[in-house]
């Protein structure tokens, strides 16, 4: 039986990968920093900081034939790090992002241009903003002697008590249409085409991904194929929890996110949510032996994880919410 080491493995994509690596009975290991697992199947749970290398070393002497690491160096320099994993393990998969893409065709496959290569813009390039620190982690990766490693790039993916709408995630979107409030959204989005995936299908393809020879040294979107415009997820939110959108102008949008005018608040707008986001995962399904129509349908996949909204959840006003309330009531919207 080989053993599987999860890091990051309660977010959005970890909580569903390890029950799919129990069901490819492997022994499976997750970390994270909750006291406890949101799985209920039969695979270890460590609490730790997978950051602390003291802590990182002593896993990995448990010896595992296979790591999926979640984590997000952002805060931290991946070449720290790259070689531990490379060096103790037979397969190693590293969470990139389609962010990473740039805007430049459709729809996007493994080879399409990304930022970091492609764009012109000096201050986001020098920057460690998530579509460029990743972009440079996969970099180190290629340019190692190791081939044992394997790029996943995953689209927008909500999954348990993370949903997305626009840059807006559950709190300040889902949890204020809980309320009956109003959600401000920047008009430039409107028509702009995402690809919102399910975490429990993504984490099918890593699954299915993990311990293939034929997928050391690549990289592959795991997403769906499925893509919706902004409005139309909109209009999901609204038939399932009966969400109100007020389109706005994106700088109005940007104040009420960031009045201080945060650069990588724009960035995370203006690199991705703006940008088309029409994804072929054509390689990964041959890859894997999935099929798009096996894939979760989008609306279907955001009813049932609103389903799982406990009962006795209670929204909680943000600095955002009170911006927007704000807003609203200045604009008479």
């Amino acid at each position: 039986m080989k053993k599987v080491l999860v890091l990051g493995a309660t977010g959005a994509m970890g909580r569903y990968l390890v029950p799919a690596l129990v069901n490819l009975n492997y022994a499976v290991t997750g970390v994270g920093l909750e006291e406890s697992a949101p799985w209920s199947v039969n695979a270890a749970y460590v609490q730790g900081d997978a950051f602390d290398k003291t802590f990182l070393k002593s896993l990995l002497r448990e010896g595992f034939d296979g790591i999926v690491n979640f984590m997000d160096y952002g805060k931290y320099a991946f070449s720290d790090y790259y070689k531990l994993f490379l060096e103790h393990t037979e397969h190693y998969i590293f969470l990139s992002s389609c962010r990473v893409y740039d805007d430049l065709e459709q729809p996007i496959r493994e080879t399409s241009p990304r930022l970091w290569d492609s764009s012109k813009d000096e201050v986001l390039k020098a920057s460690h903003d998530y579509c460029i620190h990743k972009a440079q982690d996969e970099d180190l990766l290629a340019a190692s002697p190791y081939r044992n490693w394997t790029v996943v790039r995953p689209a927008t993916t909500f999954s348990t008590m993370r949903l997305q709408l626009v840059t807006l995630e559950f709190k300040n979107s889902i949890a204020r249409a809980l309320c009956g409030k109003k959600v401000v959204l920047p008009v430039q989005a409107k028509d702009k085409p995402a690809t919102l995936s399910w975490g429990g299908d993504v984490a099918e393809m890593i699954a299915r991904i993990l311990f293939k020879d034929a997928a050391k040294g690549e990289a592959y979107n795991v997403c769906s194929a499925e893509y919706r415009t902004w409005e139309e997820i909109a209009e999901y939110y609204h038939k399932l929890v009966g969400l109100e959108a007020v389109w706005v102008d994106k700088e109005d949008y940007l104040k009420i996110l960031s009045p201080e005018g945060k650069i990588n608040v724009r960035w995370q707008l203006e690199y991705a949510r703006l940008f088309r986001r029409i994804t072929d995962n054509t390689k990964v399904l041959t890859l894997t032996g999935l099929k798009q129509e096996e894939l979760m349908p989008m609306y279907d996949g955001l009813k049932l994880e609103i389903e799982k909204i406990p009962k006795d959840y209670v929204p909680q006003e943000t600095p955002v919410w009170l911006r927007m309330d704000e807003y609203l009531k200045t604009h008479q919207l």
